[in-house]
């Protein structure tokens, strides 16, 4: 039950000469005649982290059902047509004049003449469509699409339904997403962080070769501006933030060990950090900033 369902129940009492539930969804319109809703449909649908950043078109096979065809139908004869059955009832108020939906043609205002051998009671019958869905950039994950007019259809002149489309992000093997911004692990050696480097790594929009300075230290955090998501509302991109880890050896030989050894007591390899070297949770407020 909709909500034009649940406002019908009132009928003429505000004015609106609606009727009550139908098992098709809903009426839809106002005044004179109502024209009943099919039922919605509803799918899920599985984007990859590139289809979500960039936008896409899916071509999605539903089943759903459609008038058959040789279905004929005739005006309802208990309602003439309106779809619903009005009452007056006298009351300590007065007279009071209330609109329920038509129980022979279920507030369709129309009953069937004529169908198939393989349509339902209404007149309908299951039929597999192929349906496009253009999925904007930016959606996330537990966000619903409407395509109108793609679910079931009702009987006689009403409405077809909607088809309600689900959306479900695909995990990605490297980045994660957050809001519209994406971050990315990078693990470097010991040795290119001392002698410095260029790496590539994975951006929704292929690969990219990123410079890695020398000195660099563990938990720097790059930004690389508008390597993000899209807004789904259009306010631009966000960024890619790639978190810099150094790898510390767990094992080391001899000849490893002696020079690591060596350089403990050398005074460049003491930790010195300069005013420019922002802490944890000040690299954390520049990252949501």
């Amino acid at each position: 039950m909709n909500m034009d369902d649940i406002f019908s129940q009132f009928g003429d009492i505000f004015g609106g000469g609606g009727g009550g539930f139908s098992g098709f969804g809903g009426f839809g319109g106002g005044g004179g005649q109502r024209r009943v809703k099919g039922s919605n449909l509803r799918i899920r649908v599985s984007l990859t982290l590139e289809e979500i950043a960039n936008g896409t078109e899916k071509k999605i096979k539903v089943k759903r059902k459609v008038q058959a065809e040789g279905t004929t139908y005739k005006t309802c004869s208990t309602c003439n047509g309106t779809g619903q059955v009005t009452r007056i009832t006298n009351t300590i108020l007065g007279r009071m004049q209330t609109a329920s939906p038509c129980t022979a043609c279920g507030g369709a205002g129309q009953t069937i003449d004529k169908k198939p051998a393989d349509a339902d009671a209404h007149g309908l019958k299951v039929k597999e469509e192929t349906v496009t869905i253009k999925i904007p950039a930016g959606v996330e994950d537990g966000m619903q699409l409407k395509v109108s007019h793609k679910g079931n259809e009702a009987p006689g002149n009403g409405i077809p339904g909607d088809l309600l489309v689900a959306i479900e992000e695909k995990p990605h093997p490297s980045l994660q997403r957050e809001g519209d911004n994406l971050h990315y692990d990078l693990y470097i050696s010991y040795s290119e962080a001392v002698l410095g480097a260029s790496r590539e790594i994975d951006t929704v929009s292929g690969k990219v070769r990123i410079k890695i300075d020398e000195g660099v230290q563990s938990g720097k955090i790059l930004r690389l501006r508008g390597k993000g998501i899209s807004n789904i509302n259009g306010y631009g991109k966000g960024d890619l933030l790639v978190h810099v880890n150094v790898w510390t050896p767990k094992v080391l030989n001899k000849e490893q060990k002696e020079f690591f050894e060596k350089m403990a007591t050398d005074d460049n390899f003491q930790p010195n950090p300069e005013k420019s070297d922002k802490s944890f949770f000040e690299k954390v407020k520049d990252m949501f900033s």
